[in-house]
């Protein structure tokens, strides 16, 4: 499976990020205007003032009222602008990024958790912060600056055409060059910056984990190796960076010697042009001030898109995220979910990591109400029939079913997300929590409970007891033990209330006394519920009405907990007698 850092990074990278910009269009108009009117008041008082100085040596003579006027408003105008246009263009940027980060996290929430798997979480931090933030140089820098300094070299050109022709044949080619120059070198800007992008993606990762892992690092006494890893991955990215900006270094250079090639031009035109008549008095230094001014702003643009070049590695990255394919798409033509309780069917489920089959056309049922625990050793797939229930992904052939009381049973696929939400609850092993109070945690599942309903559910799961409600839980519940999280985790599902609950080993951190507490639980408010257990606890497995064994991708055997201990050497037998007492 491919993730973002390993996709190339084509040219169309950058063009890919322009549609961001569709829903900012008159931002982006005023953000140009700005931009033109900026670059174009710039080269009006280098000319002006440049025939100012020639009139002034020329005639003797001070200037006149009007042209200090329009001198000083020439100047005021070029503050005033370029404080607007960068206002503007960082208004922009910021905007779209905001949305990007949006469009990453929609991108992941939507191939999850297939495209997380093997990304580690710095990698993924990377990508929405760093990646995203780096793209600021591209909306603020570059989009409207490349049509201002394009808009304004043609007009001056048009006006150096009217002047004297020769100026404009000695300026034409240098611009020609700075324009082309950023490509030029396109490919190894992209190298270099995919270089970067990955070393920090990697010290983010690293940076993240040791973090996440200080206390076993400690324990262990490897922070000593930790931080020479962080070190190493220091010194990778500090090469890389050098790398990037010394070759920078070197594209400045050239753009430099081109501009002073351009005023040797210029000036040689120039004296051309004065020496055969055609340049007179003020007009001279005038038409070479206008040669060179509208060169700034090509050499601009052509520094912004140098840099630009350098970020395709980034821009991939993110486009990656923003396009991730959904794996489990909405439909087309929904089908409502009729009320009242809901059993589950899986027909014909075949399913497989990559190469590596897991489930082989399963056929497994559970009738409204009832509550079965799936049994199987390690690898067998029961955590992959949870995830085909949450519609983590579809599987490669068959169907998973909600069955209702009345009426055909519906496809997984048929429904909308927020409606498969409401109706089917997956609560996991590990469930993470987030940084907030306990209330706020809890109600993830359901925004509008009422503080009865939270208070009710909480003393049902025993939450109340470890802790209140407005107690602040920390970053992934790292305060608490496995126990209390699970405690949390079950207490959020049941507050949604839902009609088909999967527990994936959600009391294996409990002891017995603290698993059959919650068992207690689930049957005071089982009315209705349909039930699926994943479990390897024999008391866990007792309590369910029907055991299911999960074998080699199919159901080996079922039946009551009494009917399958009573065979001797079958499936659960052979599974209960390698449990640890």
């Amino acid at each position: 499976m491919s993730t973002a850092h390993d996709l190339p990074h084509g040219r169309g990278a950058l063009r890919a990020l322009l549609p961001a910009l569709a829903g900012h269009r008159a931002l982006i108009a005023r953000t140009c205007a700005a931009a033109v009117v900026e670059q174009a008041s710039l080269v009006t008082l280098v000319t002006l003032a440049a025939y100012t100085v020639g009139d002034a040596i020329g005639t003797g003579r001070a200037p006149s009222a009007a042209t200090v006027t329009a001198l000083a408003a020439l100047v005021v105008l070029r503050a005033l602008t370029t404080w607007r246009e960068m206002d503007l263009s960082h208004d922009l940027a910021y905007r779209v990024l905001a949305e990007l980060r949006v469009r990453i996290f929609d991108g992941l929430a939507r191939s999850a958790p297939a495209r997380v798997a093997g990304r580690r979480s710095g990698d993924l931090a990377a990508t929405a912060m760093a990646d995203v933030e780096s793209l600021e140089f591209f909306y603020a820098h570059t989009t409207a600056q490349l049509l201002a300094s394009g808009t304004v070299f043609t007009g001056g050109a048009v006006v150096l055409a009217r002047t004297e022709p020769w100026l404009l044949a000695a300026l034409l080619p240098v611009a020609l060059l700075l324009a082309l120059a950023p490509f030029a070198d396109a490919r190894g800007r992209t190298v270099r910056g995919g270089r970067t992008r990955r070393a920090a993606a990697e010290l983010s990762a690293d940076t993240v984990e040791t973090v996440d892992g200080l206390r076993e690092l400690l324990a262990f006494g490897g922070l000593a190796a930790r931080r020479e890893r962080l070190a190493a991955r220091g010194r990778t990215l500090g090469d890389a960076q050098r790398a990037e900006v010394t070759r920078e270094a070197v594209a400045a250079a050239v753009r430099d010697l081109l501009i002073v090639l351009a005023v040797l031009g210029v000036v040689a035109a120039a004296a051309r042009a004065v020496s055969a008549g055609r340049l007179d008095g003020a007009w001279a230094p005038a038409a070479m001030a206008l040669a060179l001014a509208v060169l700034g702003p090509v050499a601009e643009s052509a520094r912004s898109l140098s840099q630009a070049m350098g970020l395709r590695a980034a821009a991939s990255r993110v486009d990656a995220a923003v396009r991730a394919p959904a794996l489990a798409p909405e439909p087309v033509a929904p089908r409502p979910l009729p009320p009242g309780p809901l059993g589950l069917r899986l027909e014909g489920v075949s399913f497989g990591y990559g190469d590596r089959p897991v489930l082989r056309d399963l056929d497994l049922a559970v009738p409204a109400g009832q509550t079965l625990a799936l049994v199987g050793a390690s690898g067998e797939g029961k955590s992959t029939c949870a995830h085909l229930l949450a519609r983590f992904w579809d599987p490669l052939a068959g169907a998973v079913r909600l069955v209702p009381g009345t009426g055909e049973p519906v496809d997984l696929r048929d429904l909308t997300d927020a409606d498969l939400r409401g109706a089917v609850a997956v609560v996991g092993q590990d469930t993470p929590l987030f940084r907030g109070t306990l209330a706020e945690n809890l109600r993830l599942a359901a925004p509008d409970a009422g503080d009865d309903r939270l208070a009710e559910v909480a003393e049902l799961c025993g939450v109340d007891r470890v802790a209140a409600l407005d107690t602040l839980i920390e970053e992934r519940g790292a305060t608490l033990s496995g126990g209390q999280r699970a405690r949390i985790a079950l207490a959020r599902a049941l507050l949604s209330d839902p009609r088909i609950l999967v527990l994936d080993e959600t009391t294996a951190h409990l002891d017995n006394g603290g698993d059959a507490e919650l068992a207690a639980a689930l049957a005071r408010t089982r009315t209705g519920r349909t039930t699926l257990v994943i479990a390897h606890r024999p008391a866990t497995i007792r309590r369910a009405d029907r055991v299911a064994v999960l074998q080699d991708g199919r159901i080996a055997e079922e039946g009551t907990w009494a009917e399958l201990t009573a065979r001797p050497g079958g499936a659960l037998t052979r599974i209960l007698a390698l449990a640890p007492r």
